[in-house]
């Protein structure tokens, strides 16, 4: 087996499709780093542990998450396609309706991972979302992130990568026994220092099992994962989703966002927030 080889792993019942990243030598053993296909986890196991697959096999847990990521778009189409129809018939209501045009709220999603960055764009494009994608790795985003909100003045910032918690941890608050969750609480602490509002400035931190205690103390409207469990590249996108199409004078139900999402309340929680969705009137002739 060799780096880009498509890989399961036996003893956890080959449910989950990982790529081979790396290839390590530990204390004379060969030690194989893996990267989920479309779930946010990087491993390691030994050769014994992994079957090689081709690119088209889905694992039992990817099939559920493929499944939930389809519900969920056509919910969330559904939901707003709903919103959007005034249940009140009179024609003076229908008429103005009608002249009304809007603005969801602008996203930054930086990630530590070029190909799932490019999953999201796809479907924050689909979800008629204006979001602009920069892929720079977890140790790097702290001390380039303010940099990109001037440039980009995003109304939501979405901080994602590969996490998890090592092996044999015991303590679950302790952010030594993380691979990178102190690298998103630093992110959310240096944005919060640049604009302190949870309003003005909502932000999405964290990735599979992150610390996510630490990351809203530090800051964080949301983030993951309140029960250490795997989430799916396109949680955050549906947590902005939800934020972005919610007028300003509204407060995002928590429950509403972490529902539509794919691992739900295991994965992804997060703080009251007032929506980014601001309406205008009337709209433009020009403009079709």
């Amino acid at each position: 087996m060799k780096v880009g080889d498509y890989v399961v792993r036996k003893s956890y019942g080959k449910d989950i499709t990982f790529k081979i990243i790396d290839i390590k030598e530990v204390k004379n053993k060969i030690i194989y780093i893996l990267k989920g296909i479309n779930i946010r986890i990087i491993a390691d196991a030994s050769i014994d542990d992994l079957e090689e697959v081709d690119n088209n096999f889905v694992g039992e847990k990817d099939k559920i998450f493929n499944s939930r990521v389809n519900d969920v778009i056509k919910k969330v189409s559904k939901l707003r396609f709903v919103s959007d129809r005034d249940i009140n018939k009179s024609p003076k209501i229908i008429k103005e309706k009608e002249l009304l045009f809007g603005r969801p709220g602008k996203i930054l999603h930086v990630d530590g991972d070029s190909n799932y960055l490019d999953e999201c764009l796809k479907v924050y494009k689909q979800l008629n979302l204006n979001a602009i994608g920069v892929a720079i790795i977890e140790k790097d985003q702290p001390k380039k992130i303010i940099e990109l909100v001037k440039e980009h003045k995003p109304d939501i910032v979405v901080l994602t990568g590969h996490d998890g918690v090592l092996k044999n941890s015991k303590d679950y608050l302790e952010l030594s026994n993380y691979r990178n969750s102190k690298y998103f609480i630093e992110s959310v602490q240096n944005l919060r220092n640049y604009n302190s509002s949870y309003d003005e400035l909502v932000i999405f931190a964290g990735a599979c099992q992150s610390c996510y205690e630490s990351i809203l103390d530090a800051g964080a409207n949301f983030a993951s994962s309140p029960n250490r469990v795997l989430i799916h590249c396109l949680d955050p996108v549906f947590v902005c989703e939800k934020i972005a199409y919610t007028t300003i004078d509204q407060i995002v139900s928590i429950t509403d966002v972490i529902e539509n999402t794919i691992t739900g309340i295991k994965g992804i929680g997060g703080l009251q927030t007032r929506g980014k969705y601001r309406e205008g009137y009337p709209k433009s002739p020009y403009i079709t």
